[in-house]
């Protein structure tokens, strides 16, 4: 008697075996009912964790962003203080009327030379600074940069009286310091002339530590060989400086400019806690004029007219920034 193995024998019993009969249409579709297939599952429990977000967001962001849009071709607002809050439609009357308007001029240049003289202040110092502390200072670095950054989690509460204290024209610390040297300080903050400058020195001292950090990333991100491969070539100081930590720099400059100059273009706090957009208009901005349009005098639909009027302009200055900025770091 013998015995059959191997391939054969099992499939002749595999022959013999009979398969089990399958009713008819018990077989599942693939894709439907429960048997999903997991990238199905997948982005069903994406849209789920998402939905807390989009709901915030719809409420909180969307619909007021189209709600000023629709307010801003309406005459919304309070005719009088006796009467409650109308709206008419208008058109484009609030956007012809901008431009008519001497103090939204007003603010537009004071924006516009808030943004031309800060931006290049901070992103200058911002960058010598991250320098500094990157490769001269090795004692107490970390005490410096949490100094630098300090001004920036600060509140501008706290910030204007600290500023106020030092620009203050009678007993303040320039003004201590002018008459030691037998000079007379100015009133920085009460003149037309100082106001601005004022607010813009301020402003670049706040926000130095954010660009500060961004440079210092920036930095460390530079590979140690390049540098190394520069100084053995017999570059100095200022040619690896010039040719290759500027360049490789670029990417970190454009984010830096970018958020610097939408930061600068929205300004409000500054103007609104130290000088309430004076003297005669000297330091008001376009954000300021829109809440005073807006809150002071209810008128809503003009305010919201200003605001994408801002809106506009932010997104053109950007749109140049990337396309001239970008352009290099390719």
């Amino acid at each position: 008697m013998s015995l059959t193995t191997g391939p054969a024998a099992g499939g002749a019993a595999a022959a013999k075996t009979p398969r089990p009969a399958i009713a008819k249409g018990s077989a599942r579709k693939p894709g439907r009912g429960v048997g999903r297939s997991p990238g199905g599952r997948r982005n069903l429990a994406g849209w789920l964790f998402s939905t807390p977000f989009l709901v915030l967001f719809g409420v909180f962001m969307l619909f007021p962003i189209v709600a000023t849009l629709l307010m801003s071709f309406t005459d919304f607002g309070a005719r009088d203080v006796t009467r409650p809050l109308e709206a008419e439609f208008v058109g484009l009357d609030n956007y012809r009327n901008l431009f008519e308007d001497d103090t939204f001029r007003t603010a537009l240049f004071n924006t516009a030379y808030f943004v031309v003289v800060g931006v290049p202040l901070t992103i200058l110092l911002g960058l010598l600074v991250a320098l500094l502390l990157n490769n001269g200072i090795d004692r107490a670095r970390t005490f410096f940069r949490v100094g630098f950054y300090a001004p920036v989690v600060t509140t501008i509460v706290a910030v204007a009286v600290v500023w106020r204290f030092v620009l203050d024209p009678s007993d303040g610390l320039v003004s201590g310091i002018a008459s030691e040297l037998g000079m007379t300080a100015p009133d920085f903050l009460g003149s037309e002339t100082w106001a601005m400058p004022s607010l813009i020195a301020m402003a670049v001292w706040r926000n130095l530590g954010t660009v500060m950090v961004l440079f210092i990333a920036g930095l460390q991100a530079i590979p140690t060989e390049v540098r190394e491969a520069a100084r053995l070539d017999g570059a100095g100081a200022w040619q690896e400086l010039r040719r290759i930590t500027v360049p490789l720099l670029r990417p970190t400059m454009l984010y830096a400019t970018v958020i610097t100059t939408i930061g600068y273009l929205n300004v409000f706090e500054e103007p609104f806690v130290m000088t309430q957009g004076g003297p005669s208009n000297a330091t008001m901005t376009v954000s300021l004029d829109m809440y005073r349009e807006g809150f002071n005098f209810f008128h809503m639909g003009y305010a919201s007219a200003m605001a994408y009027v801002l809106f506009v302009v932010i997104m053109g200055v950007t749109a140049l920034q990337l396309r001239l900025l970008k352009d290099n770091t390719r």
